[in-house]
């Protein structure tokens, strides 16, 4: 696919992706950082796909908060460029940007409207860097410099991010309730505020999530046989779920990650 076909490309097929562990000081408040170098020949629309995470990403020169997404996210991107980014811990985004995360879902937010000129100070050092590891070690040094003054995201939202990750909606959801031992409406509030929306739409897209994943590891995945090991009830349920939040079909998702 050359760089100039304008058909959307999952951002997880569209170049080399890399995840690191954050250092020490961020551990508690990042899951990840991350690089994407796209390759020179990629297509420069890239579909992002809801993963129930919010994301800092220095793009051309700017850094970005990514918020949460509930549908697929269309960026054009230059071929050959390196994305560079942290990942928050779950209901952790709410602490470090002041807000709860249902003011950004769906959105693409300067940093600066959020820290002011810290962040275009910190852009600009990264920018300074030579090298995408240097960019890198840039972004979590300004990072750890901040994580002191920030208060840890809170236990219970972690606990339901993680049950929800890996169990259906009915089982996870009764052991949220159940450990928690929360109504069902302030779990809505508490997700909507961690994660910018409700516990069955988090449900939907960590189930999404789970199908990428399977996709990933199988080395001729069936879509009968992804449906069942993701959760869902039968293959037409995969593929209604699988249009709605990527807005490919499972035979299009399948064909891009194996590319």
């Amino acid at each position: 696919m050359t760089s100039d076909d304008k058909t959307p490309v999952l951002s997880g097929a569209i170049g080399e992706y890399c995840e690191f562990d954050p250092p020490a000081a961020l551990e508690g408040h990042f899951q990840c950082a991350w690089c994407n170098t796209l390759r020179p020949e990629a297509a420069s629309l890239s579909a992002v796909v809801p993963d129930g995470c919010v994301d800092i990403i220095w793009i051309d020169g700017d850094l970005v908060v990514a918020g949460p997404d509930v549908a697929v996210a269309l960026s054009t991107l230059t071929p050959g460029s390196t994305v560079i980014g942290t990942r928050f811990r779950p209901g952790a985004a709410s602490r470090w940007l002041g807000l709860p995360m249902s003011e950004i879902v769906g959105g693409r937010v300067a940093l600066s409207h959020f820290w002011g000129a810290l962040a275009r100070e910190i852009a600009q050092k990264i920018g300074d860097a030579s090298s995408t590891v240097e960019r890198m070690r840039a972004m979590q040094a300004a990072l750890c410099r901040l994580a002191p003054d920030v208060e840890p995201p809170p236990a219970d939202m972690g606990f339901a991010f993680n049950a929800l990750k890996t169990e259906s909606a009915g089982p996870g959801m009764a052991v949220i309730l159940d450990r928690l031992d929360v109504s069902q409406r302030t779990l809505r509030r508490r997700c909507q505020e961690a994660f910018g929306y409700g516990p069955k739409t988090l449900d939907r897209i960590l189930r999404f999530q789970r199908f990428l994943k399977l996709a990933r590891q199988s080395a001729e995945p069936r879509l009968a046989d992804l449906a069942f090991e993701a959760g869902y009830s039968d293959q037409a349920h995969l593929t209604r779920e699988v249009r709605r939040l990527s807005g490919f079909s499972p035979a299009t998702v399948l064909r891009q990650l194996s590319a």
